[in-house]
């Protein structure tokens, strides 16, 4: 997500926006569960780590196409989350919008999708962004600004999220593991940013990216130090003496 950071006296208004609607979503999630635990070797890591009441910004990696569908189904809480507009059209946007999911355009400044996104945290309920913006090698190598402004400009606590296996390595970022593939889900610690009252200057929202990126990759390698299974692509850093 692309955020301006600079004329907002402090938050953009929500109380003007219609509630998301979230209750489809609900039932779906019953099925959409054990669905995925049959079809993968899904092994899901620090469950206990998910906190169960309150606003969370949920921070994941982002590898394929998998990743939304399989968190939304397993999380222990109903996700909103942020997708690109572009899959947002005909009767699959329409089905998305219904179980409360939020398309943002990331070529520009979406004001509409950021006051969603504040107004989910505002309700005490999950948005799921990925930090990194797009799909990748899922190490959080580059992150955006919009997770830093989000929680700095809402207090709500960041939680780590590693996937592993949604991807295999060589694979294509617009398919889906073949069934039977491991896949591994590890939670991080939840952590907070200090909530920054307006001005945020950039240089602030940036030093806060840096900082959140710093915790999400060091998430991300002890993850993979933890179950074993590689990241796509993933190298060990060379020694600098060899």
């Amino acid at each position: 997500m692309t955020v301006e950071l600079t004329g907002h006296q402090g938050l953009p208004r929500t109380d003007d926006l219609p509630p998301l609607p979230y209750r489809l979503a609900l039932p779906l999630r019953k099925v959409a569960r054990p669905y995925f635990l049959r079809k993968y070797k899904l092994t899901i890591h620090h469950e206990d780590r998910f906190p169960m009441t309150g606003p969370l910004l949920m921070a994941p990696n982002h590898l394929s196409l998998l990743d939304a569908p399989l968190l939304g189904a397993i999380a222990p809480r109903m996700l909103h989350q942020l997708g690109k507009i572009e899959v947002f059209g005909g009767l699959q946007g329409k089905f998305l919008q219904r179980i409360g999911q939020i398309p943002v355009d990331r070529s520009s400044y979406d004001m509409l999708a950021v006051r969603k996104s504040i107004q989910v945290l505002r309700d005490g309920r999950v948005l799921n962004i990925y930090p990194e913006g797009t799909r990748g090698p899922g190490d959080f190598r580059r992150i955006r600004v919009g997770v830093a402004y989000l929680a700095m400009v809402t207090g709500a606590p960041i939680l780590p999220v590693a996937l592993m296996g949604t991807r295999l390595p060589g694979g294509d970022v617009e398919g889906f593991p073949p069934a039977g593939s491991r896949i591994d889900v590890v939670y991080g610690e939840p952590f907070s940013v200090e909530r920054v009252p307006f001005p945020r200057r950039h240089s602030d929202v940036q030093a806060v990216t840096e900082y959140i990126g710093d915790v999400l990759r060091a998430h991300v390698k002890a993850a993979v130090d933890e179950t074993g299974h590689p990241l796509p692509g993933w190298r060990e850093p060379k020694d600098p003496d060899d």
